[in-house]
């Protein structure tokens, strides 16, 4: 018999996926990264310190905020009885994960553009950094499907890798980091308290960012369009800033064939078609490579349990 910590681990993926299909990302004070953000947002004001300990102030207060955070997702991992692990596990490694609510915030911009070129500035400049206030519609277009593509990575890959390595604790010590890497590694006067929680998502995601471009690679060699991906890695995944995002980015660029642009920064891919033809490929590949990860995931969790029980480790 397969162990029950692996097989009950094996159901809580697709469950928690089906319940991100169902309910998105509610908005609320009380959802977990909600929560996460205000800690966050409370310490993580340069001003606040000195600016020589504001380095140490960084890592001191990710350490603190991981470990706030993964509290009671470790609780309910090692202490919670059976039954109730599986009622509240999916919904809490739902609250790691954004599926849903990354293609809802992408066809947001889309339809922002259909009520005129400011909308979409406007809706756009509530999802990247870059200033939108000065770019064209493919622009704009662009930097709504890069966010799709980059959180691909960060918001649905990384979650659940740690989760099948690490369980809800793992997924929601990354949650905490990639939260705290989204409000303070910036280049401003934040670069020295966000020093610390910008390296660490670096290295959290090295890993799945890799299996990211694996899966994109497998799903587009499905619909013949590997050559073009692999192409397109090898040659621009370095040109975005950092070592995770820009080869994902560069692999869905060649492989649906579009190019992405922040303007000054970097462009990659060579375009052949805009982002209004291939915007349902860029989605379909973000949905395939969820489910193909999916599947990978509970396939191995099982198989590890059945390895497990017939050798009695």
């Amino acid at each position: 018999m397969v162990p029950t910590a692996v097989i009950t681990a094996a159901g809580v993926i697709p469950l928690a996926l089906l319940i991100d299909r169902l309910i998105g990302d509610p908005r609320s004070v009380f959802h977990p990264v909600a929560l996460a953000g205000r800690f966050i947002g409370f310490w993580g004001q340069p001003r606040k310190y000195r600016e020589r300990i504001q380095r140490f102030a960084g890592v001191l207060f990710w350490l603190l905020t991981v470990s706030l955070f993964a509290l009671p997702f470790f609780l309910v991992q090692f202490y919670a009885p059976l039954y109730l692990y599986l009622v509240i596990a999916p919904f809490l490694l739902k609250s790691c994960l954004a599926w849903r609510s990354l293609e809802e915030h992408t066809l947001a911009v889309v339809a922002a553009l259909q009520q005129g070129i400011e909308s979409g500035r406007k809706v756009a400049g509530m999802m990247v950094s870059r200033d939108t206030t000065a770019l064209g519609r493919e622009q704009i277009l662009s930097a709504g499907y890069e966010s799709l593509t980059e959180n691909l990575t960060d918001s649905i890959v990384s979650p659940l890798i740690f989760f099948s390595f690490f369980g809800l604790a793992g997924a929601a010590v990354y949650r905490a980091a990639n939260t705290m890497d989204a409000m303070l590694g910036y280049r401003d006067e934040r670069v020295k308290i966000g020093w610390f929680p910008a390296r660490m998502d670096d290295l959290l995601n090295y890993i799945p960012a890799r299996i990211t471009v694996i899966f994109l690679l497998l799903w587009f060699t499905i619909v013949g369009r590997a050559g073009p991906a692999m192409q397109m890695l090898r040659r621009d995944g370095h040109k975005r800033p950092g070592f995770n995002g820009g080869i994902v980015m560069a692999a869905m660029a060649g492989g649906c064939g579009i190019q992405f642009e922040k303007p000054g920064v970097y462009t990659i891919g060579d375009g052949g078609r805009s982002f209004d033809e291939a915007g349902d490929d860029i989605i379909r590949a973000v949905r395939a490579v969820t489910i193909m990860l999916a599947i990978f995931a509970c396939s191995a969790l099982i198989l590890l349990g059945g390895l497990i029980n017939s050798t009695g480790i």
